[in-house]
C-alpha cells in the first residue's frame, strides 16, 4: 500500500518498455516477420539504454 505512490525509476520504465516490445515482437513473429524484426531492434535499443544506465 505504501508503494502505491512510489515513482518508477528510469530503469524500471525502460524494463517495462523492453518487455512490452518483446511481447509484441513475439506476437508478430507468426504473421509479419518484418514488423517483428523492427520491434526486436527497438527492444535492443532499449536494452542498450538500460545497460548504459546501470553501468
Amino acid at each position: 500500500m505504501f508503494g502505491l505512490f512510489k515513482k518508477k525509476t528510469e530503469v524500471e520504465k525502460l524494463q517495462e518498455r523492453y518487455a512490452k516490445l518483446m511481447k509484441e515482437a513475439h506476437a508478430l513473429s507468426t504473421t509479419n516477420r518484418k514488423a517483428s524484426d523492427q520491434k526486436t531492434a527497438e527492444a535492443d535499443q532499449v536494452l542498450k539504454q538500460i545497460d548504459a544506465l546501470q553501468a
